[in-house]
């Protein structure tokens, strides 16, 4: 919340309109953290949907089972991107936010993420990437010097906030991470930037 200034929680609504999801639907959501997307799913839809949670991140599972146990329709599964343990077109829709850069292989990650989609499933990854904007750029790598530094005063380590900043910087750009999604496999692949 303090390193984009709240603005990761407009992105991800931004998310949920762009998949305009009907009830019933069925959700995936990889590199879930603590739920944030499946929340704002069933929101959206009024709860009848069903969603599985995926994350390696033991720790992210039990506090996301914390904070979303009034929703019955979740299913937790502790699994990395690249190798879900989960059957061939299963779903409607796969999300992953800010956890795709973080995979060993982005590759394997799409290729999974093809195999449990459905015929006609809708891929959508929100994520950090490059800034075709010079003057915004300029402004981004300026405040990116500041984020380690705010991470070891707001929660005590600034390493992992290093590692944040170093990911997005070798991150493939956008038009690379289409090209890498139709290798794959995937059809109408379209990316649409959001605050630059």
């Amino acid at each position: 919340d303090v390193m984009s200034l709240g603005i990761h929680r407009l992105w991800k609504k931004s998310m949920i309109n762009m998949m305009n999801p009907s009830p019933n639907q069925k959700l995936i959501d990889v590199a879930c953290g603590t739920g944030d997307i499946a929340k704002l799913f069933l929101n959206h839809v009024h709860k009848p949907s069903q969603i599985t949670c995926v994350d390696p991140n033991k720790g992210m599972i039990k506090k996301g089972k914390e904070k979303l146990n009034e929703f019955k329709n979740l299913n937790w599964v502790i699994a990395p991107a690249e190798k879900l343990p989960i059957e061939n077109n299963l779903f409607n829709f796969y999300t992953i936010s800010f956890g795709l850069r973080n995979t060993k292989s982005l590759d394997n990650a799409l290729a999974e993420a093809y195999r449990v989609l459905k015929p006609g499933g809708r891929y959508l990854c929100l994520e950090f990437s490059k800034i075709q904007n010079t003057n915004l750029n300029f402004i981004y790598k300026s405040y990116s010097k500041l984020i380690p530094s705010l991470g070891k005063f707001i929660v005590g380590e600034k390493e992992p906030y290093e590692y944040l900043i170093k990911s997005i910087e070798t991150f493939v750009n956008q038009d690379e991470l289409i090209d890498l999604m139709k290798k794959n496999n995937f059809k109408k692949c379209t990316y649409r930037n959001l605050s630059g």
